[in-house]
Protein backbone atom coordinates (compact mmCIF):
# COMPACT_ATOMS: atom_id res chain seq x y z
CA UNK A 1 0.00 0.00 0.00
CA UNK A 2 1.36 3.59 -1.07
CA UNK A 3 1.74 6.18 1.71
CA UNK A 4 -0.94 8.45 -0.04
CA UNK A 5 -3.23 5.39 -0.62
CA UNK A 6 -2.52 4.78 3.31
CA UNK A 7 -3.26 8.19 4.87
CA UNK A 8 -6.92 8.23 2.22
CA UNK A 9 -7.42 4.40 4.29
CA UNK A 10 -6.81 5.79 7.64
CA UNK A 11 -8.53 8.61 6.79
CA UNK A 12 -11.69 7.14 6.08
CA UNK A 13 -11.20 4.73 9.08
CA UNK A 14 -9.71 6.22 12.01
CA UNK A 15 -11.73 8.15 14.40
CA UNK A 16 -9.53 10.65 14.70
CA UNK A 17 -11.46 12.16 11.60
CA UNK A 18 -14.35 12.32 14.02
CA UNK A 19 -12.48 15.08 15.92
CA UNK A 20 -14.18 18.54 16.18
CA UNK A 21 -13.87 20.04 12.70
CA UNK A 22 -11.85 23.47 12.67
CA UNK A 23 -12.76 26.00 9.64
CA UNK A 24 -9.35 25.68 8.65
CA UNK A 25 -8.33 26.62 4.90
CA UNK A 26 -4.94 26.53 2.77
CA UNK A 27 -5.44 29.22 0.53
CA UNK A 28 -4.21 28.96 -3.40
CA UNK A 29 -5.29 26.87 -6.16
CA UNK A 30 -1.08 25.45 -6.92
CA UNK A 31 -1.40 21.89 -6.67
CA UNK A 32 1.15 20.47 -4.83
CA UNK A 33 1.91 17.21 -2.38
CA UNK A 34 0.79 19.38 0.90
CA UNK A 35 -2.27 20.20 -0.54
CA UNK A 36 -3.42 16.92 -1.84
CA UNK A 37 -6.45 16.39 -0.29
CA UNK A 38 -5.88 13.29 1.45
CA UNK A 39 -2.22 14.85 2.84
CA UNK A 40 -4.02 17.47 4.11
CA UNK A 41 -6.56 16.12 5.65
CA UNK A 42 -4.29 14.28 7.72
CA UNK A 43 -1.85 16.86 9.13
CA UNK A 44 -5.14 18.94 9.48
CA UNK A 45 -6.67 15.83 11.76
CA UNK A 46 -3.16 15.76 13.95
CA UNK A 47 -3.62 19.77 14.65
CA UNK A 48 -7.08 19.38 15.44
CA UNK A 49 -6.30 16.56 18.21
CA UNK A 50 -3.50 18.90 19.78
CA UNK A 51 -6.28 21.72 19.95
CA UNK A 52 -8.99 19.49 21.33
CA UNK A 53 -6.92 18.09 23.85
CA UNK A 54 -6.70 21.02 25.75
CA UNK A 55 -9.58 22.40 25.04
CA UNK A 56 -9.80 25.33 28.36
CA UNK A 57 -13.43 23.61 28.91
CA UNK A 58 -12.78 20.42 28.91
CA UNK A 59 -9.95 20.88 31.52
CA UNK A 60 -11.80 22.80 33.51
CA UNK A 61 -14.89 20.12 33.83
CA UNK A 62 -11.92 17.33 34.46
CA UNK A 63 -10.92 19.69 37.51
CA UNK A 64 -13.47 21.21 39.12
CA UNK A 65 -16.61 19.53 40.66
CA UNK A 66 -19.32 19.82 43.54
CA UNK A 67 -19.34 17.04 46.10
CA UNK A 68 -21.77 17.04 48.90
CA UNK A 69 -21.78 20.88 48.97
CA UNK A 70 -18.53 21.59 48.89
CA UNK A 71 -16.63 22.57 45.73
CA UNK A 72 -13.67 20.46 44.78
CA UNK A 73 -10.71 21.66 42.95
CA UNK A 74 -8.10 19.11 42.21
CA UNK A 75 -6.90 18.08 45.63
CA UNK A 76 -8.79 21.20 47.20
CA UNK A 77 -12.02 21.32 48.87
CA UNK A 78 -13.51 24.25 49.51
CA UNK A 79 -16.18 23.87 52.08
CA UNK A 80 -19.56 25.56 51.26
CA UNK A 81 -18.85 28.33 54.52
CA UNK A 82 -16.03 29.33 52.42
CA UNK A 83 -17.95 29.69 49.76
CA UNK A 84 -20.64 32.21 50.13
CA UNK A 85 -19.96 33.98 47.54
CA UNK A 86 -18.31 32.33 44.21
CA UNK A 87 -16.84 35.29 41.75
CA UNK A 88 -14.95 34.51 38.59
CA UNK A 89 -12.47 36.98 37.48
CA UNK A 90 -9.67 36.18 34.37
CA UNK A 91 -7.98 37.59 31.35
CA UNK A 92 -6.57 35.38 28.45
CA UNK A 93 -7.73 33.62 25.50
CA UNK A 94 -8.99 30.53 26.66
CA UNK A 95 -10.62 32.67 29.87
CA UNK A 96 -13.70 33.15 28.29
CA UNK A 97 -14.32 29.11 27.53
CA UNK A 98 -12.97 28.44 31.36
CA UNK A 99 -15.82 30.88 32.74
CA UNK A 100 -18.56 29.63 31.05
CA UNK A 101 -17.41 26.19 32.46
CA UNK A 102 -17.45 27.47 35.80
CA UNK A 103 -21.39 28.52 35.49
CA UNK A 104 -21.87 25.23 33.91
CA UNK A 105 -20.49 23.19 37.10
CA UNK A 106 -21.43 25.65 39.97
CA UNK A 107 -24.87 27.37 38.58
CA UNK A 108 -26.03 29.86 40.53
CA UNK A 109 -23.48 29.50 43.33
CA UNK A 110 -21.69 31.81 40.50
CA UNK A 111 -22.85 35.26 41.68
CA UNK A 112 -20.79 36.96 38.85
CA UNK A 113 -17.68 38.24 37.65
CA UNK A 114 -15.44 39.76 34.77
CA UNK A 115 -13.23 38.42 32.25
CA UNK A 116 -10.88 40.26 29.89
CA UNK A 117 -10.28 38.43 26.44
CA UNK A 118 -8.52 39.65 23.09
CA UNK A 119 -10.78 41.18 20.06
CA UNK A 120 -12.61 37.81 18.59
CA UNK A 121 -12.39 35.50 22.00
CA UNK A 122 -15.29 36.22 23.30
CA UNK A 123 -18.30 34.08 24.01
CA UNK A 124 -20.58 33.99 26.48
CA UNK A 125 -20.29 32.76 30.30
CA UNK A 126 -23.49 33.18 31.65
CA UNK A 127 -23.35 35.83 34.55
CA UNK A 128 -19.81 36.44 34.16
CA UNK A 129 -19.38 39.69 32.13
CA UNK A 130 -16.77 39.10 29.19
CA UNK A 131 -14.97 42.57 27.91
CA UNK A 132 -12.56 42.30 24.81
CA UNK A 133 -9.50 44.24 24.67
CA UNK A 134 -5.90 44.93 22.55
CA UNK A 135 -3.28 42.58 22.41
CA UNK A 136 -0.32 41.99 22.07
CA UNK A 137 0.04 45.99 22.35
CA UNK A 138 -2.40 46.99 25.37
CA UNK A 139 -5.46 49.72 24.74
CA UNK A 140 -7.28 51.76 27.12
CA UNK A 141 -10.09 49.16 26.89
CA UNK A 142 -7.81 47.02 28.98
CA UNK A 143 -6.71 49.07 31.04
CA UNK A 144 -10.43 50.41 31.93
CA UNK A 145 -11.71 46.82 32.34
CA UNK A 146 -8.42 45.96 34.78
CA UNK A 147 -9.46 48.62 37.35
CA UNK A 148 -12.64 47.43 36.86
CA UNK A 149 -11.83 43.51 38.15
CA UNK A 150 -9.48 44.83 40.75
CA UNK A 151 -12.65 46.74 42.31
CA UNK A 152 -15.01 43.46 41.98
CA UNK A 153 -11.57 41.78 43.48
CA UNK A 154 -11.37 44.15 46.45
CA UNK A 155 -15.24 43.71 47.31
CA UNK A 156 -14.31 39.82 48.03
CA UNK A 157 -14.89 39.25 51.45
CA UNK A 158 -13.14 36.29 53.58
CA UNK A 159 -16.00 33.97 53.03
CA UNK A 160 -15.64 34.58 49.50
CA UNK A 161 -14.46 32.22 46.92
CA UNK A 162 -12.66 33.81 44.14
CA UNK A 163 -12.10 31.78 41.16
CA UNK A 164 -9.33 33.10 38.68
CA UNK A 165 -9.27 31.79 34.97
CA UNK A 166 -5.63 33.00 33.59
CA UNK A 167 -4.82 32.18 30.33
CA UNK A 168 -2.22 33.26 27.54
CA UNK A 169 -2.60 36.74 26.77
CA UNK A 170 -3.68 38.01 30.00
CA UNK A 171 -0.56 39.98 30.22
CA UNK A 172 -1.78 42.33 27.35
CA UNK A 173 -5.01 42.60 28.45
CA UNK A 174 -4.31 43.65 31.77
CA UNK A 175 -2.06 47.05 31.78
CA UNK A 176 -2.64 48.84 34.80
CA UNK A 177 0.74 50.85 35.02
CA UNK A 178 0.81 53.06 37.74
CA UNK A 179 -0.33 56.86 37.86
CA UNK A 180 3.07 58.19 36.44
CA UNK A 181 3.49 55.52 33.76
CA UNK A 182 1.13 56.78 30.91
CA UNK A 183 -0.43 53.72 29.08
CA UNK A 184 1.25 55.16 25.76
CA UNK A 185 4.08 54.83 27.24
CA UNK A 186 3.76 51.42 28.12
CA UNK A 187 2.44 50.70 24.55
CA UNK A 188 5.76 51.82 23.42
CA UNK A 189 7.92 49.37 25.72
CA UNK A 190 5.43 46.71 24.68
CA UNK A 191 6.26 47.34 20.76
CA UNK A 192 10.33 47.76 21.61
CA UNK A 193 10.38 44.43 23.56
CA UNK A 194 7.86 42.51 21.05
CA UNK A 195 10.16 43.98 17.50
CA UNK A 196 13.43 42.94 20.02
CA UNK A 197 13.24 38.79 20.43
CA UNK A 198 12.49 38.62 24.24
CA UNK A 199 11.14 35.63 25.79
CA UNK A 200 8.11 36.00 27.16
CA UNK A 201 9.97 35.57 30.71
CA UNK A 202 12.04 38.49 30.10
CA UNK A 203 8.90 41.10 28.97
CA UNK A 204 6.96 39.71 32.18
CA UNK A 205 9.41 40.55 34.23
CA UNK A 206 9.31 44.15 33.16
CA UNK A 207 5.39 43.95 32.94
CA UNK A 208 4.86 42.83 36.48
CA UNK A 209 7.20 45.69 38.04
CA UNK A 210 5.29 48.25 35.50
CA UNK A 211 1.65 46.81 37.22
CA UNK A 212 -0.86 47.46 40.06
CA UNK A 213 -2.39 43.85 38.79
CA UNK A 214 0.33 41.14 37.95
CA UNK A 215 3.18 39.57 39.82
CA UNK A 216 0.39 38.78 42.66
CA UNK A 217 -1.21 41.77 43.00
CA UNK A 218 -4.78 40.61 42.14
CA UNK A 219 -4.31 38.52 44.88
CA UNK A 220 -3.54 41.07 47.00
CA UNK A 221 -6.38 42.93 46.23
CA UNK A 222 -8.63 40.11 46.71
CA UNK A 223 -7.52 39.22 50.27
CA UNK A 224 -8.73 38.02 52.52
CA UNK A 225 -10.95 35.52 50.60
CA UNK A 226 -9.77 32.57 49.17
CA UNK A 227 -8.08 32.88 45.84
CA UNK A 228 -7.93 29.93 43.33
CA UNK A 229 -6.02 29.81 39.91
CA UNK A 230 -7.21 28.24 37.13
CA UNK A 231 -3.84 28.69 34.68
CA UNK A 232 -3.94 27.22 31.02
CA UNK A 233 -0.11 27.95 30.16
CA UNK A 234 1.39 29.35 27.12
CA UNK A 235 5.09 29.50 28.92
CA UNK A 236 7.71 27.19 28.56
CA UNK A 237 8.02 24.72 31.88
CA UNK A 238 4.72 26.18 32.93
CA UNK A 239 6.18 29.08 35.70
CA UNK A 240 3.37 30.01 37.06
CA UNK A 241 4.47 33.41 37.92
CA UNK A 242 5.61 34.03 34.11
CA UNK A 243 1.93 32.81 32.60
CA UNK A 244 -0.13 35.80 32.10
CA UNK A 245 2.56 37.45 34.21
CA UNK A 246 1.37 35.82 37.41
CA UNK A 247 -1.46 37.99 38.93
CA UNK A 248 -2.38 35.20 41.57
CA UNK A 249 1.41 33.97 41.87
CA UNK A 250 4.10 35.57 44.26
CA UNK A 251 6.67 36.89 41.79
CA UNK A 252 10.26 35.50 42.46
CA UNK A 253 11.60 38.58 40.03
CA UNK A 254 12.45 42.16 41.10
CA UNK A 255 13.08 45.74 39.78
CA UNK A 256 16.51 44.35 39.24
CA UNK A 257 15.66 41.80 36.89
CA UNK A 258 13.68 43.81 34.90
CA UNK A 259 16.48 46.38 34.27
CA UNK A 260 18.75 43.48 33.25
CA UNK A 261 16.09 42.47 30.94
CA UNK A 262 15.90 45.97 28.89
CA UNK A 263 19.94 45.87 28.87
CA UNK A 264 19.42 42.74 27.20
CA UNK A 265 18.47 44.42 24.18
CA UNK A 266 20.02 47.54 24.74
CA UNK A 267 16.38 49.32 25.56
CA UNK A 268 17.49 50.99 28.53
CA UNK A 269 17.88 54.28 26.92
CA UNK A 270 15.42 53.87 24.40
CA UNK A 271 12.49 53.54 26.44
CA UNK A 272 10.45 55.66 28.05
CA UNK A 273 12.14 57.91 31.15
CA UNK A 274 8.91 57.29 32.98
CA UNK A 275 9.18 53.71 32.71
CA UNK A 276 13.52 53.83 33.13
CA UNK A 277 12.81 55.71 35.78
CA UNK A 278 10.40 53.85 38.09
CA UNK A 279 12.57 50.68 37.39
CA UNK A 280 15.73 52.08 38.16
CA UNK A 281 13.58 53.68 41.23
CA UNK A 282 12.53 50.48 42.49
CA UNK A 283 15.53 48.39 42.25
CA UNK A 284 17.50 50.88 44.53
CA UNK A 285 14.85 50.18 46.84
CA UNK A 286 12.41 53.28 46.66
CA UNK A 287 9.65 51.49 46.05
CA UNK A 288 8.08 48.24 47.51
CA UNK A 289 8.46 45.13 45.53
CA UNK A 290 5.86 42.87 44.42
CA UNK A 291 4.51 40.10 46.83
CA UNK A 292 7.33 37.09 46.93
CA UNK A 293 6.81 33.09 47.75
CA UNK A 294 7.37 33.77 51.45
CA UNK A 295 4.23 36.35 51.83
CA UNK A 296 1.70 35.31 54.03
CA UNK A 297 -1.64 36.30 51.55
CA UNK A 298 -0.29 33.32 49.50
CA UNK A 299 -1.50 30.85 52.37
CA UNK A 300 -5.34 31.61 50.96
CA UNK A 301 -4.16 31.33 47.51
CA UNK A 302 -3.55 27.83 45.37
CA UNK A 303 -2.91 27.87 41.74
CA UNK A 304 -3.01 24.66 39.30
CA UNK A 305 -2.09 24.36 35.69
CA UNK A 306 -5.34 22.41 33.77
CA UNK A 307 -3.77 22.13 30.55
CA UNK A 308 -0.38 22.86 28.72
CA UNK A 309 1.83 22.35 25.80
CA UNK A 310 2.54 18.87 26.73
CA UNK A 311 -0.81 18.13 26.21
CA UNK A 312 -1.52 19.23 22.99
CA UNK A 313 1.84 17.72 21.79
CA UNK A 314 1.23 13.95 23.18
CA UNK A 315 -2.45 14.33 22.01
CA UNK A 316 -0.52 15.05 18.37
CA UNK A 317 1.48 12.28 18.33
CA UNK A 318 -1.53 9.68 19.23
CA UNK A 319 -3.75 11.37 16.57
CA UNK A 320 -0.40 11.13 14.41
CA UNK A 321 -0.28 7.85 15.25
CA UNK A 322 -3.78 6.44 14.61
CA UNK A 323 -3.17 8.29 10.97
CA UNK A 324 -0.57 5.71 10.04
CA UNK A 325 2.51 7.69 11.02
CA UNK A 326 5.40 6.46 13.44
CA UNK A 327 5.49 9.46 15.46
CA UNK A 328 7.64 11.09 18.79
CA UNK A 329 6.40 14.14 21.06
CA UNK A 330 10.34 15.16 21.24
CA UNK A 331 9.72 18.40 23.90
CA UNK A 332 7.65 20.83 25.01
CA UNK A 333 10.82 23.57 25.67
CA UNK A 334 11.71 24.69 22.33
CA UNK A 335 12.58 28.27 22.54
CA UNK A 336 15.00 30.44 20.15
CA UNK A 337 14.84 32.49 16.93
CA UNK A 338 12.66 30.65 14.83
CA UNK A 339 14.33 30.65 11.56
CA UNK A 340 17.04 28.92 14.13
CA UNK A 341 14.65 26.45 15.47
CA UNK A 342 13.21 25.92 11.72
CA UNK A 343 16.94 23.72 10.98
CA UNK A 344 15.63 21.58 13.71
CA UNK A 345 12.72 20.68 12.75
CA UNK A 346 12.93 21.08 8.91
CA UNK A 347 16.03 18.75 10.18
CA UNK A 348 14.19 16.49 11.90
CA UNK A 349 11.97 15.68 8.64
CA UNK A 350 15.00 15.39 6.39
CA UNK A 351 16.08 12.77 9.00
CA UNK A 352 12.95 10.93 9.21
CA UNK A 353 12.95 10.67 4.99
CA UNK A 354 16.40 9.72 4.73
CA UNK A 355 17.50 7.49 7.76
CA UNK A 356 14.11 6.61 10.03
CA UNK A 357 15.89 8.64 12.70
CA UNK A 358 14.03 9.93 15.24
CA UNK A 359 10.86 7.78 14.04
CA UNK A 360 10.47 5.66 11.01
CA UNK A 361 8.90 6.64 8.16
CA UNK A 362 6.39 7.70 7.31
CA UNK A 363 7.31 9.37 10.60
CA UNK A 364 6.40 12.58 12.66
CA UNK A 365 8.60 14.27 15.22
CA UNK A 366 6.47 16.84 17.42
CA UNK A 367 8.09 19.66 19.11
CA UNK A 368 6.55 21.95 21.61
CA UNK A 369 7.46 25.98 22.53
CA UNK A 370 7.56 29.25 21.68
CA UNK A 371 10.08 30.81 19.53
CA UNK A 372 10.90 34.46 19.01
CA UNK A 373 11.19 36.90 15.78
CA UNK A 374 13.55 39.56 15.94
CA UNK A 375 11.86 42.15 13.88
CA UNK A 376 13.64 44.16 11.47
CA UNK A 377 11.62 44.43 8.31
CA UNK A 378 8.04 45.74 7.79
CA UNK A 379 6.23 42.83 6.51
CA UNK A 380 3.47 40.85 8.27
CA UNK A 381 3.49 37.68 9.78
CA UNK A 382 3.92 35.49 13.44
CA UNK A 383 6.73 33.65 14.32
CA UNK A 384 5.33 30.28 13.52
CA UNK A 385 4.92 31.91 10.07
CA UNK A 386 8.42 32.92 9.79
CA UNK A 387 9.24 29.42 11.09
CA UNK A 388 7.83 27.70 8.16
CA UNK A 389 9.01 29.86 5.35
CA UNK A 390 12.74 29.03 7.20
CA UNK A 391 11.55 25.70 6.97
CA UNK A 392 10.95 25.59 3.66
CA UNK A 393 14.63 26.74 2.47
CA UNK A 394 15.70 24.01 4.52
CA UNK A 395 13.69 21.13 2.66
CA UNK A 396 14.31 22.40 -0.95
CA UNK A 397 14.86 19.43 -3.08
CA UNK A 398 14.92 16.80 0.40
CA UNK A 399 11.67 14.67 -1.07
CA UNK A 400 8.76 13.96 0.85
CA UNK A 401 9.02 16.10 3.59
CA UNK A 402 7.08 18.52 5.49
CA UNK A 403 6.59 21.11 8.38
CA UNK A 404 3.64 22.11 9.67
CA UNK A 405 4.14 25.56 12.17
CA UNK A 406 0.68 25.91 14.54
CA UNK A 407 0.03 28.36 16.56
CA UNK A 408 -1.97 26.57 19.12
CA UNK A 409 -4.28 29.94 19.45
CA UNK A 410 -5.39 30.17 16.10
CA UNK A 411 -3.57 33.64 15.44
CA UNK A 412 -0.03 33.44 14.93
CA UNK A 413 0.99 37.24 15.69
CA UNK A 414 -0.87 40.53 14.58
CA UNK A 415 -1.79 38.11 11.70
CA UNK A 416 -5.50 35.92 10.97
CA UNK A 417 -3.43 32.76 9.96
CA UNK A 418 -2.51 30.37 12.42
CA UNK A 419 1.09 29.61 10.42
CA UNK A 420 2.38 27.37 8.00
CA UNK A 421 2.37 23.85 6.45
CA UNK A 422 5.21 23.51 4.02
CA UNK A 423 6.97 20.89 1.94
CA UNK A 424 10.36 20.45 -0.49
CA UNK A 425 8.53 22.04 -3.27
CA UNK A 426 7.29 25.53 -1.21
CA UNK A 427 10.59 27.29 -2.54
CA UNK A 428 9.71 26.53 -6.05
CA UNK A 429 5.86 27.19 -6.14
CA UNK A 430 6.47 30.06 -4.53
CA UNK A 431 9.04 31.26 -6.73
CA UNK A 432 6.74 30.59 -9.65
CA UNK A 433 4.37 32.90 -7.81
CA UNK A 434 6.70 35.38 -8.04
CA UNK A 435 7.49 35.09 -4.16
CA UNK A 436 11.44 35.55 -2.93
CA UNK A 437 12.40 33.73 0.08
CA UNK A 438 15.01 35.25 1.16
CA UNK A 439 13.03 39.04 0.59
CA UNK A 440 10.41 37.92 2.47
CA UNK A 441 12.65 36.80 5.66
CA UNK A 442 14.55 39.65 5.44
CA UNK A 443 11.51 41.95 5.49
CA UNK A 444 9.68 39.54 8.35
CA UNK A 445 7.16 39.07 5.49
CA UNK A 446 6.07 35.44 6.07
CA UNK A 447 2.29 36.00 5.64
CA UNK A 448 2.93 37.31 2.01
CA UNK A 449 5.21 34.96 1.28
CA UNK A 450 3.06 32.05 2.47
CA UNK A 451 -0.07 33.43 0.89
CA UNK A 452 1.22 33.37 -2.42
CA UNK A 453 2.44 29.66 -2.86
CA UNK A 454 -0.77 28.88 -1.24
CA UNK A 455 0.80 27.51 2.26
CA UNK A 456 -0.50 29.89 4.79
CA UNK A 457 -2.97 27.86 7.28
CA UNK A 458 -5.81 29.42 8.69
CA UNK A 459 -7.61 28.30 11.66
CA UNK A 460 -9.52 31.06 13.37
CA UNK A 461 -9.38 32.21 17.00
CA UNK A 462 -9.56 28.04 18.84
CA UNK A 463 -10.53 29.18 22.21
CA UNK A 464 -6.76 28.02 23.84
CA UNK A 465 -3.48 28.92 23.61
CA UNK A 466 -0.83 26.67 24.93
CA UNK A 467 2.28 28.51 22.73
CA UNK A 468 3.63 26.35 19.46
CA UNK A 469 3.61 23.33 17.60
CA UNK A 470 5.93 21.98 15.53
CA UNK A 471 5.53 19.01 13.30
CA UNK A 472 8.43 17.06 11.08
CA UNK A 473 7.03 15.09 8.81
CA UNK A 474 9.18 12.73 6.41
CA UNK A 475 8.29 9.74 4.05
Amino acid sequence: MSVRTLWAWRIAHDPTDALPTLDATLTGTEPSPVQDEAMRATIMAIGRAAIAAVDPATAVRETVALADGDIQIGRLRVPDAEARRVIVLGAGKASPRMAAALVEILGDRVEGGLVITKDGYASPAGQVEIVEAGHPVPDARGQAATRRLLEVAGDAGEDDLVLCVISGGGSALTPCPPDNVPLSELQDVTDQLLRSGATINQMNAIRKHLSEFHGGLLAAAAAPARVVGLLVSDVVGNPMDVIASGPTSPDPTTYADALAALDAFGLRATVPASIRDRLELGARGGLPETPKPDDPLFERVTNLVIADNARAGLAAAAAAEAAGWHAQFVTSRVQGEAREIAKLVAGAAIDIARSGRPVRAPGCAIFGGETTVTVRGRGRGGRSQELAVAAAQELAGEPNTAVFALATDGTDGPTDACGGLIDWTTIERARSAGGDCASALDDNDSYSYLQCCGDLVRLGPTGTNVNDLYMAFGW
